[in-house]
């Protein structure tokens, strides 16, 4: 009937003039009503080829763009609205409103906000129905700056109350992780239909608030409301994060009673659930069940098997899909099935799957290309990861985080830093999760500085409320040897988790804080936080570098009778470490002995370790005996051997021992540390002559050699390993890496400054008793070594014994932190003054 109408047209007689206009209108309203594009557009060209009916054009006009408007063809929509005269479409909010409403639901959602603005430019009053899509644009864009300029239109136009744009509102400002905004508005309300309290519920349910999510929906059933599909689809995400079965069951068993799960995102959310709970054999029953399976269900399911560490039964499932030819997998799906390979560490299907990511034309998908990037970074494969990262056109935040987190993870801090650089100059703004991956580089690199303004821009954009970033700096606090900031930052979290705990146990227990750390594992179990098994490796480590050998003892066996922790190797290895860096060498090889499983390389290092420090000859040959046997060796071990051997003046043995080492292509790493001074990080190495100012940091260790000898030093040559004369031995110990940056920092630093060194190895005896000289300088010294850090002040260190006592000295205070920059620009100039990031 359509079609046989529109052809009537086509052939109609023009000697009646008004017949055309109204058969066009009734033509495109029926077209509008059944979305006939075709046959739309053909009207349409008809109109334009006659040109008839000039004396009702406007109408016309309005009808056509209404008509695309309802085939969600914008672009053609928007040419027809430009079409008609102003005076006519000013009359027309209507018609702005849904011109609006195109945008907002098909994009592009910019062209909504700017309608809106040109709308009320040419002085067209928006009403309650234009608001809600223009927010809605708003929200899409995550655009808040906008969003809230538009709220204060809101307010000025009276419509504060209304009900459908305060629930755009709420949407809105969730959407934007702004919920205290959100919570604001919706408790503003005085009207409130189940889409408001669905917005609030899901935007807490999104931004991980499970209790806050859980009290509205209780909330609302006190109201009289009844939870739909929509509130279930809501609520389902936050009982899958916080890995509540009971409650998913509850809702589960729900959505059954009210017919509900043959919804695919109803059905989808259900087996979510499951799967993050551990339940992988119901979320199979639940998609075996599924009436309708599509890309989201497929995704969903490949998920759940990765998060079930199920991920072989994943790649499965998509290998079976492609073999049914179901049809181009999703840029989703494959973004889940290349996390499954790098799961799998997988790097032959991995490829494969880049392979066909690139054959299919979705690895121009930037969620796809970032996948790929991380895969590449945790499979070890950084080189590849750093080559595909220069190819990519197309880069976001989350692009810039991936590389410099696997940066990191793979040891290449340097390139995390100047990825980092290179994300700033390029305008993108770094991200949560950009943090959590500079900050490890900063505490690798000592680059302090760098980590304090990552602070304050962290607490200017708001990202210190995730409880992740502050674990991140507890973290890179600690060990940049600022362990009280560390606590002041452990303090003012709002929300911990046994992380949290963790890292601040650990901080304490690098800084051989031991009685602290202990103190704070009972403040854990005051406020009902379970430790895990990680806390317990930080307390024994703690014990350790502490010499509370009784303590480490008690909290043993407390972790295995108390608390039900099985001991791992770990677990093992803090022990052995602890017994023999008191001396018990006996009673530390009859605990590897008894071990219930056997003992690693990394056991019988730390035995070795404590027979050098304690010149057990016997012992320490029984146990080189042990690795050698358990392979694979390092280059410590044959060290440490050596070093035994030598200082037992056995040079022969010693010589035997180095031969072996390099038949076997070990070789020595060199003591290296770093310093940072204004922003640029300064490596020195042992005897090193090829800094720039090598000549002033020689004068300046050989003046303080002098002033200390004055004081009593002598220097410890026992220490050194060569067979060489006793004046030979000391110009070896002078120019070790850390008392060249030590130098180095005197030189240009103000003496009223800490200064932070960090090492690769171990600080031999000799520099640690110099560096406890501090009265030859004003400068407090503060060093940091791959296990232990110390803090010289007033002439005092820790003893020779232990790793890691620590004196308390005078540090930025965080509330120098909070003052920062509150500019993102200019927090992004500081760092370039000092020389972080370039011009």
């Amino acid at each position: 009937m359509l079609r046989a109408n529109a052809r009537r047209i086509v052939n109609i007689s023009w000697n009646f003039n008004q017949e055309p206009y109204y058969n066009y209108i009734s033509i495109l309203d029926s077209c509008t009503e059944t979305k006939q594009l075709a046959i739309g557009k053909s009207i349409h060209q008809h109109i334009i080829k006659h040109s008839r009916c000039n004396d009702n054009r406007s109408n016309l006009l309005d009808k056509l763009t209404r008509f695309y408007v309802s085939c969600s063809r914008v672009d053609l929509a928007r040419q027809v609205f430009d079409l008609i005269p102003n005076s006519d479409r000013n009359d027309k909010v209507i018609l702005w409103n849904q011109m609006i409403r195109a945008y907002a639901w098909n994009g592009p959602f910019e062209k909504a906000i700017d309608l809106y603005y040109e709308m009320v430019e040419y002085g067209v009053r928006p009403t309650n129905y234009t608001y809600p899509f223009v927010i809605k644009a708003c929200s899409a864009l995550q655009d808040v700056e906008n969003g809230e300029k538009i709220h204060e239109h809101v307010k000025r136009q009276g419509l504060d109350g209304d009900v459908y744009v305060c629930t755009a509102l709420v949407d809105f400002y969730a959407k934007c992780g702004l919920l205290v905004e959100a919570r604001r508005v919706f408790d503003g309300m005085l009207q409130r239909d189940i889409v408001a309290w669905n917005a609030m519920i899901s935007g807490c349910s999104t931004n991980g608030l499970y209790l806050e999510m859980k009290g509205l929906v209780l909330e609302m059933q006190e109201n009289g409301l009844t939870l739909n599909s929509s509130t279930v689809v809501a609520i389902l995400p936050a009982i899958a994060e916080a890995n509540k079965l009971r409650e998913g069951k509850a809702v589960h068993g729900y959505s059954m009673r009210r017919g509900f799960v043959n919804g695919v995102v109803v059905d989808t959310g259900i087996l979510d659930v499951y799967a993050k709970c551990g339940w992988l054999n119901y979320a199979k029953k639940i998609f075996r069940v599924m009436s309708l399976k599509n890309e989201i269900t497929r995704s969903a399911m490949i998920g759940a098997y990765v998060t079930c560490d199920s991920t072989q039964e994943g790649l499965e499932l998509f290998e079976h899909m492609r073999m049914e030819d179901t049809g181009s997998p999703s840029p989703v799906m494959l973004a889940t099935v290349i996390r499954a390979c790098a799961k799998l560490n997988d790097m032959r299907r991995g490829r494969k799957m880049h392979g066909y990511t690139v054959k299919l034309g979705s690895n121009l998908d930037l969620m796809v290309s970032n996948t790929l990037l991380s895969m590449y970074a945790k499979c070890g494969r950084i080189d590849d990861a750093l080559t595909f990262f220069e190819e990519m056109d197309l880069k976001d935040s989350v692009s810039f985080s991936a590389i410099i987190a696997g940066c990191v993870q793979n040891g290449h801090a340097e390139e995390a830093l100047q990825i980092f650089q290179m994300m700033q100059s390029s305008g993108v703004e770094p991200e949560s999760a950009t943090v959590m991956g500079i900050l490890p580089a900063c505490s690798h690199l000592a680059a302090l500085q760098l980590g304090v303004c990552t602070h304050g821009y962290s607490v200017v954009r708001g990202f210190t409320e995730d409880v992740s970033v502050c674990n991140a700096l507890i973290d890179m606090y600690s060990k940049c040897g600022k362990n009280d900031i560390a606590r002041i930052v452990f303090d003012k979290m709002s929300k911990r988790d046994v992380v949290s705990w963790n890292a601040m146990i650990a901080g304490y227990g690098v800084h051989g804080r031991g009685k602290e750390a202990i103190s704070l594992f009972y403040d854990m179990q005051f406020v009902g936080q379970m430790p895990d098994d990680i806390t317990f490796i930080g307390l024994l480590f703690a014990c350790s570098h502490s010499g509370l050998v009784a303590e480490g003892k008690h909290w043993f066996f407390r972790m295995c009778e108390e608390f039900k922790i099985s001991p791992r190797m770990d677990h093992y290895l803090c022990m052995v470490d602890l017994l023999g860096r008191a001396g018990l060498l006996d009673e530390a090889y009859g605990l590897v002995q008894n071990m219930p499983f056997i003992p690693d390389v990394r056991i019988w290092s730390a035995l070795l370790a404590a027979c050098r420090i304690h010149k057990h000859i016997a012992l320490a040959e029984e146990v080189s005996n042990k690795i050698h046997y358990l392979g694979p060796e390092s280059p410590g071990n044959f060290v440490l051997l050596s070093n035994l051997y030598t200082t037992a003046g056995r040079w022969d043995d010693a010589a035997h021992v180095r031969v072996k080492q390099k038949d076997s292509g070990f070789k020595k790493s060199p003591g290296c540390s770093w310093i940072e001074i204004n922003g640029v990080v300064h490596a020195f190495v042992g005897g090193d002559q090829s800094h720039p100012g090598s000549a002033k940091i020689n004068e300046k260790l050989k003046e303080l050699s002098t002033e200390m000898k004055k004081l009593g030093y002598s220097a410890e040559s026992s220490f050194v390993y060569q067979d060489v004369e006793e004046e030979e031995k000391e110009q070896i110990l002078l120019y070790h890496s850390e008392k060249l940056a030590v130098a180095f920092a005197l030189l240009n630093l103000d003496p009223s400054k800490s200064i932070l060194v960090t090492k690769n190895l171990r600080v031999c005896v000799d520099c640690h008793s110099t560096l406890k000289y501090r009265r030859c300088t004003d400068a407090p010294v503060r060093r940091c070594e791959k296990l232990a850090m110390d803090g010289f002040k007033r002439g005092r260190g820790r003893p020779k014994k232990y790793c890691g006592k620590v004196i308390r000295q005078n540090t930025m205070q965080l509330q120098v932190i909070e003052d920062m920059t509150l500019d993102r620009r200019l927090w992004r100039t500081r760092i370039r003054v000092e020389g972080l990031v370039g011009s």
